[in-house]
């Protein structure tokens, strides 16, 4: 679970765009405010890895980072937990494909986000993280 603040709805593509730590989501239209916070769920099984930036792909969410850990699990699974930098995120991926991309800890790579569940009753974080606010330069010019 990730605490977020909700930056903006798009009502014309009926998605909201929510703020966390690490960068921002796009998710499924969110019915709380502007600037209130929210707890966004994201299931493993909903992300996949990438070793380069993806770029034309229909995945709204793309997210770089580190493999810090891969836990074999049955066959034909693996679970994979990504570091966003302040963020864990999960991956469940098949052991074909760790093989097959040679995934390893330390590897860098990219987390595509599929879908982003949040409850039908969004649940308010207690503490929602704050953008960062682009420092205005003076120019005395």
């Amino acid at each position: 679970m990730i605490e977020a603040r909700v930056l903006r709805h798009d009502h014309g593509h009926g998605l909201s765009t929510l703020y966390f730590g690490d960068g921002e989501l796009r998710v499924p239209l969110v019915g709380a405010p502007v600037d209130s916070g929210v707890v966004v769920t994201i299931d493993a099984r909903d992300v996949s890895i990438a070793l380069s930036r993806p770029m034309d792909v229909s995945i709204t969410n793309r997210l770089p980072g580190a493999i810090v850990d891969i836990l074999p699990l049955e066959l034909p699974f693996a679970r994979v937990t990504f570091n966003l930098g302040e963020t864990n995120l999960f991956a469940l991926v098949t052991q074909e494909s760790v093989e097959r991309l040679a995934l390893e800890e330390g590897l860098r790579a990219w987390a595509m986000i599929k879908t982003v569940a949040i409850s039908k009753e969004w649940v308010k974080a207690a503490e929602p993280p704050k953008p960062r606010r682009w420092t205005v330069v003076h120019n005395s010019d």
